[in-house]
């Protein structure tokens, strides 16, 4: 897949990400759609180093957009853990 492909992919994982985790982020829309990318990467990466689960070469695989959706929960949670009481109410 090309770098195109990996933004659009987590462009859909990240709203998927905050379907699944709906709640205010600190960092607003551009934030969550910015985790969903950097999540598709480190979904990628994480399922391809500890789960031996190559990247295929398609963008509709399954493998590849629960490794992405997984990603971006990841660092969605992660940053709401850092950054989600910095914002006033």
């Amino acid at each position: 897949m090309s770098i195109l492909a990996w933004i659009f992919l987590g462009l859909f994982a990240g709203a998927i990400a905050k379907i699944l985790l709906p709640g205010r982020d600190p960092g607003g829309f551009i934030g969550t759609i910015l985790i969903g990318v950097l999540g598709a990467f480190v979904g990628g990466w994480i399922s391809a180093e500890f789960f031996d689960r190559e990247i295929t070469k398609e963008f509709f695989d399954g493998t590849t957009w629960i490794s992405a959706i997984g990603g971006s929960l990841v660092l969605l949670i992660g940053y709401r853990l850092l950054f989600g009481h910095s914002r006033s109410r």
